[in-house]
């Protein structure tokens, strides 16, 4: 098995499951409801939903410099304001982080070998770095959810 290939294993067992720490992205999320994820039981926290938007922009931006696409994040980007908070908003909102993980992986999937020891953007950390964060980052927030879900 090729390192990309294992990466690409990583990334789907910390979004999809099973994943050897605990419930992965999708299986924390399972059930929750548009008030539960609009909720903030934590005041100073962010919301289920606040977080589920901002992984889908690292998952996008990840995706865009393996693909050689230098983006720079705006606050905005990073942590997207919830502006609907209904139930088909929230379903979306959900189908979005589904979608920019597919393309992250038909990403992976695609990319050479090589892309893991380069930057992927001029100044920018090495592939490597980059796809293992953004598997990382699944995980750092899937904890949060899953606390948050407990509040």
């Amino acid at each position: 098995m090729s390192e990309m290939e294992r990466i690409g294993n990583q990334l789907k067992h910390a979004f999809e499951g099973p994943a050897w720490h605990g419930p992965a992205v999708l299986e924390v999320l399972g059930g929750v409801t548009a008030a539960q994820a609009a909720a903030r039981p934590i005041p100073a926290a962010h919301s289920i939903w606040e977080i589920t938007l901002h992984m889908a922009t690292w998952k996008r931006v990840v995706r865009q410099r393996l693909l050689g696409r230098k983006l720079d994040v705006t606050d905005e980007e990073d942590w997207p304001r919830v502006v609907d908070a209904g139930g088909a908003a929230w379903d979306s909102a959900v189908e979005a982080l589904k979608a920019e993980h597919r393309e992250l992986m038909q990403t992976v999937a695609g990319a050479a070998e090589s892309r893991l020891d380069e930057p992927l953007v001029p100044g920018g950390n090495t592939g490597y770095i980059q796809l293992h964060g953004v598997i990382q980052h699944d995980l750092y927030h899937a904890g949060q959810i899953a606390v948050l879900r407990k509040a």
